[in-house]
């Protein structure tokens, strides 16, 4: 039965003429109605299957269809499954894109609908928890809920199966394939739309099909991979992390930050000479430090300190849209040539910078030291300061050391030396963990090109002002303790039983003994690093002693921190970088009754302490806030890889120095002295020779010479190749190299299985830098 012509359409879509349909054919609305009800995705065969209709019906309903996708009535989906237009299918993909307060908001990952914006969809999530994130992709059973919608989520996709971000090549024969940035992907895959991209562009790409035959269709073009800031862009698209502010949010903050300063409702600090010593390159300043001896007779010896931060409660309201922006980003990112914020400039950098000689709002933390370094009495007030100078690390230290003049020694300097003194001395008697591990630093110049890499220097400046904001931060945790008030707890747990029993394991290979039955103090394991002395294999045992340690996070219910071997322990030092910290603020002036006048601007909330969603919600958003601070620490790290590797492409067929810093069946990795980044040498260059992987000893041993290379090994390697693209490294053995393998005690070919360890190239895992998860000022700012 041949359909009647169609009607052309006009501007306005107007009811087309009468069809003949089979007896019983399905309406319009009969249609609607099924798909907006179906529990599973519904395409032209479940609608024909469900209305029993067969043959030339199947051919009528396939017109329908399209004439009611052309009238506006319906949209096609993922899976060719049709949903009604404005509305969402009854399961469907969606990407977590926001969070409201500490709900998360999935928009579809496909809309095509033009004009109509993709609904929002509220994400409720029931039994336990599945670590849901912005960015994330789930498959969720969607309903309509009053004027919105929900969505159930059903399960968690890989975040591989939406984009792939890579480099396109021209290969030899003409065929244009994308190479993934990803050093741990690597599926080359065959480009089938190559949009406005051409060969060597960076872009982002929809991924199709299943390896080996994968293809990529180009979305986004990003630009140069090799231009400077390339390498931060590659790891913010990789991760999903938001880099642009909204309008609305940067209008708000141009708005908050003229709010007065109201001096007279402040403590006036102004004639104190505080300072801020931050990095030389620091790019914003949100805590300052002030001591004196204290003048009371009851605390002979002791002294009185400020630690005096950027009051960004005032400014970043409960339920503002900063607010809301602030905690979808959790936390600042710090890269080499760029920093992602989690609030907009005019605050991060201006008004919540305490910048020298300018008047700035501050939540101070006054505190008590007696003479043996303990902190026996704090408060905390709202006040106005006046910065009397930031000073570089380099700049106070050396005015300590006595090899530069600077003219608030006296009066700034040799105060806060002489406290931190005593807070040292109650830190040593306190034991925190102490591995003494190396931070890179990558340097660039003006047009954002490497000038060196090397490795930190740590210096007592540093030192001191960790101890500062250690004691605030434990002040700020007790403070709200014995108000009952709510704490965000920067949380640190005690390594494992399995942890530990693997520790003790590879100490064993050493000849060293780890006692189980005693009790597990960050001083069991200082004692063990003193043991070992000055011994070629301290370094690694201080990496496996690292690997040991549990991952830090934030939440309300405190279990210590055991890596600073204290009870209670919050973040209250670095609110401009740290949601956490704007939390514990925003407590605090609840607690106290800090409260400042409302702004006049009645599109700003009143209140800047903690807001009723703020405390029902504590747990939620510690989880939010925790996972984002591991994909910045992943983020920084692999941009500092890089870096490094686009440092040593200048340097490739050299001989250089390097230390194993983990081996596998396949090989083992190595980082080269002083610059870092980690390169893989195959067990299969390594000659003719069998080799035993010993998994406990974490080494390979010639099955027939008992040459064995060793995790912490120093050794010569020639670079063979260095991928700025993906971070990755790859060494080899250099001909008639000088090294000798090393030959452990007991170590020898007896007793090895007959197999020899199998060649790979894969990437190994590595920890977070405890010092670094746990900073207490946020990371080093740039």
């Amino acid at each position: 039965m041949a359909s009647p012509p169609k009607v052309p359409r006009t501007a306005s879509p107007r009811p087309k003429p009468a069809k003949v349909r089979p007896a019983g054919f399905p309406s319009r609305e009969q249609i609607i109605d099924f798909i907006t009800t179906a529990e599973t995705p519904a395409g032209k065969r479940e609608i024909a299957r469900a209305f029993g209709l067969k043959g030339q019906e199947k051919i009528t309903l396939k017109a329908l269809l399209k004439d009611m996708a052309d009238e506006g009535l319906l949209d096609i989906g993922p899976a060719r499954a049709f949903h009604k237009m404005g509305g969402v299918p009854k399961v469907t993909v969606l990407r977590i894109a926001d969070v409201d307060g500490s709900t998360l908001i999935g928009i579809p990952e496909r809309w095509e609908a033009d004009g109509v914006p993709p609904p929002r969809l509220r994400i409720v999530e029931r039994g336990k928890r599945s670590a849901l994130t912005v960015g994330d992709r789930i498959l969720a059973r969607t309903e309509e809920a009053g004027a919105g919608w929900v969505a159930h989520p059903m399960k968690k996709l890989a975040k591989g199966e939406e984009l792939l971000l890579g480099v396109v090549e021209k290969q030899e024969g003409g065929a244009l394939v994308l190479r993934p940035v990803d050093k741990r992907n690597r599926t080359v895959a065959r480009i089938s739309d190559m949009g406005q991209a051409k060969p060597g562009d960076l872009v982002l790409a929809e991924a199709g099909g299943r390896a080996p035959k994968v293809t990529a269709r180009i979305t986004d073009v990003l630009g140069d991979p090799f231009a400077a800031k390339s390498f931060s862009l590659i790891a913010i698209h990789k991760f999903g992390i938001p880099f642009t502010f909204p309008d609305r949010v940067e209008e708000e903050a141009l708005t908050v930050a003229r709010l007065p300063l109201h001096e007279a409702k402040r403590e006036d600090l102004r004639h104190l000479p505080i300072v801020a010593i931050d990095p030389v390159d620091a790019r914003d300043f949100d805590d300052a430090v002030w001591a004196a001896p204290d003048d009371d007779d009851a605390n002979p010896d002791g002294f009185r300190a400020i630690v005096a931060i950027a009051d960004v409660s005032y400014y970043v309201r409960p339920g503002s849209a900063l607010d809301k922006e602030a905690r979808k980003r959790g936390n600042s990112v710090y890269f080499p040539d760029r920093v992602v914020p989690m609030l907009p400039h005019q605050l991060s950098s201006d008004m919540c910078s305490l910048r020298a000689r300018e008047d700035r709002a501050a939540l101070a933390c006054h505190l008590v030291i007696d003479r043996n370094g303990k902190v026996t009495s704090w408060r905390f007030t709202r006040a106005v300061i006046r910065v009397a100078a930031n000073i570089p690390y380099e700049q106070a230290q050396a005015a300590i050391d006595g090899t530069a003049a600077n003219p608030l020694l006296e009066t700034a300097l040799k105060p806060l030396w002489a406290c931190w003194a005593l807070l040292a001395k109650a830190r040593d008697k306190r034991e925190p963990l102490d591995l003494d591990l190396p931070e890179r630093r990558v340097v660039l110049d003006e047009a954002g090109k490497i000038v060196s890499v090397a490795v930190r220097e740590r210096l007592d400046a540093h030192r001191l002002i960790e101890d500062y904001m250690i004691a605030a931060n434990v002040a700020a945790a007790k403070a709200l303790e014995a108000k009952k008030a709510p704490v965000m707890y920067r949380i640190h747990e005690p390594p494992s039983r399995e942890k530990l029993i693997a520790l003790k394991d590879y100490l064993k290979t050493f000849d060293i003994e780890f006692a189980m039955g005693q009790v597990i103090r960050p001083a069991t394991f200082n004692r063990l690093i003193e043991k070992i002395g000055d011994s070629d294999v301290k370094p690694q045992i201080m990496e496996q002693i690292l690997r040991t340690q549990t991952q830090a996070y934030y939440g309300p219910q405190n279990a210590g921190h055991f890596g600073l071997a204290l009870g209670s322990y919050g973040h209250f030092t670095s609110p401009i970088r740290r949601y956490a910290d704007l939390l514990v603020h925003r407590a605090l002036v609840g607690a106290y009754g800090l409260e400042m006048p409302a702004p006049k601007d009645r599109n700003l909330p009143d209140k800047t302490s903690l807001s009723g969603e703020d405390m029902a919600n504590m747990s939620r958003v510690g989880e939010l806030i925790s996972q984002h601070e591991r994909r910045a620490m992943e983020a920084e790290r692999e941009t500092v890889d890089r870096y490094v590797a686009a440092y040593l492409a200048l340097h490739v067929g050299e001989v250089m120095d390097a230390r194993i810093t983990g081996v596998q069946n396949f090989g083992f990795f190595a980082t080269v002295d002083g610059l870092g980044g980690d390169g893989l040498v195959p067990v299969s260059t390594l000659g003719a020779e069998r080799f035993y992987y010993d998994e406990a000893g974490r080494a390979l041993e010639g099955m027939t010479t008992g040459d064995r290379y060793t995790q912490g090994q120093r050794l010569k390697l020639r670079l063979v190749e260095a991928d700025p693209i993906n971070g990755s490294l790859r060494f080899e053995l250099p001909e008639g190299a000088s090294h000798l393998p090393f030959r452990g005690p007991n170590r020898g070919p007896a007793n090895r299985g007959p197999g020899r360890a199998t060649g790979g190239l894969q990437r190994r895992g590595r920890p977070g830098n405890i010092r670094h998860s746990n900073n207490p000022r946020g990371k080093n700012k740039r």
